[in-house]
């Protein structure tokens, strides 16, 4: 476990930056969904099931934010964190709807411009870890202090990248998947 949380820590300094930011609000967004945090992935928002993204509800995001990131990916695969959504420019809101369309520039049911997760493929593509084995997945979602500059289809390096020194807040959620 002390492994997880010194992997955590590397990749929150990688993304806002070695030496910190004094203005950004930890942990300060509540972040939830139709699982309890560390409960189960319901199917249907899995690769076993209509592989589409879970609903998002956001709370106490800062009047400063200019736009919201989301990050969902799974640290236990077997080649090290498997990226399963990547999404920007997202207006500042309380609600993610499920089944947000995979393309890159979205406009409805919110806007919002996607990335290319590690499937290879623009959008969210859900929980698919191989079978028996149990796996964790964060979906983190970050307020900056802009709108990114990021063309649709960029990938999670140039993602964090763009949003180095932007973010002011960030709040997640984990759920656990298992195929049978």
């Amino acid at each position: 476990m002390r492994k997880v949380h010194i992997v955590l820590l590397a990749a929150t300094l990688l993304i806002f930056g070695c030496t910190g930011q004094e203005s950004m609000e930890k942990g300060t967004l509540s972040v939830t969904t139709s699982f309890k945090n560390g409960g189960e992935i319901p199917k249907k928002y899995t690769c076993d099931g209509m592989n589409i993204n879970p609903p998002l509800v956001i709370g106490g995001v800062s009047e400063k934010a200019k736009s919201l990131v989301i990050i969902a990916d799974d640290p236990d695969a077997p080649m090290g964190t498997f990226t399963h959504w990547i999404a920007w420019n997202i207006p500042v809101t309380d609600r993610i709807p499920e089944g947000v369309p995979k393309a890159g520039a979205v406009n409805k049911p919110v806007r919002m411009v996607q990335g290319i997760n590690d499937f290879g493929k623009i959008g969210y593509d859900g929980p698919c870890p191989p079978r028996g084995e149990k796996h964790r997945y964060f979906f983190r979602i970050y307020a900056l202090d802009t709108m990114l500059d990021l063309e649709p289809g960029a990938g999670r390096k140039e993602l964090e990248l763009a949003m180095k020194g932007h973010v002011i807040q960030y709040g997640e959620i984990m759920g656990i998947y298992r195929r049978s």
